[in-house]
C-alpha cells in the first residue's frame, strides 16, 4: 500500500518520495530542532557542613581545613570552573567526614573513660567500707 501526498508538502526524512513528486516541488525550509545542552547541576561546596565542623568539632584543625576547601570550591563555582569546584568540594567533604568520625570516636572514648572511672571509684569506696578501715558515712 503506497501513500500519496499532494505536491508541495514536506515529507519526513525517513519516507521515500512518492512517484511523480520531484525535489523542485518540495518545500525548501527545514526546521532543525536545537536542544540546549543539558544543564549540569553545580557541584556542592559543603560550606555549611564545614562551618559546623569548624565551630563545633575542630579535631586536629580538620574542620578549618574543610572550611578553606569549601570556600575555594565556592570561588571556583562562581568563576565557572566546575571541575575545580568539584575537586575542592570533594576534598572538603572527605575532611568533614574524617572530622566527624574522629569526633564520634573521641566522644565514645570520653564516655568510656568517665564510666570506667566512676565504676572504679564506686568499687574502691565499697571495698573501703567493707574493710572498715575508714568508714564512709556519705554526705552530711
Amino acid at each position: 500500500m503506497e501513500r500519496t501526498r499532494a505536491p508541495g508538502l514536506a515529507l519526513p526524512p525517513y519516507e521515500p518520495l512518492v512517484e511523480g513528486l520531484d525535489m523542485e516541488n518540495m518545500s525548501r525550509s527545514v526546521v532543525v530542532p536545537v536542544e540546549p545542552p543539558p544543564v549540569q547541576a553545580p557541584p556542592r561546596d559543603h560550606l555549611a557542613w564545614s562551618l559546623c565542623s569548624t565551630l563545633y568539632s575542630n579535631v586536629c584543625c580538620l574542620g578549618f581545613l574543610a572550611l578553606v576547601f569549601s570556600v575555594k570550591s565556592r570561588d571556583r563555582k562562581v568563576l565557572g570552573d566546575y571541575s575545580g569546584a568539584l575537586s575542592y568540594g570533594s576534598t572538603a567533604k572527605y575532611l568533614n567526614i574524617t572530622a566527624l568520625l574522629l569526633n564520634i570516636f573521641f566522644i565514645i572514648l570520653i564516655i568510656a573513660l568517665i564510666a570506667s572511672g566512676t565504676i572504679t571509684v564506686v568499687n574502691l569506696l565499697h571495698h573501703q567500707q567493707q574493710q572498715g578501715d575508714h568508714p564512709f558515712y556519705g554526705p552530711t
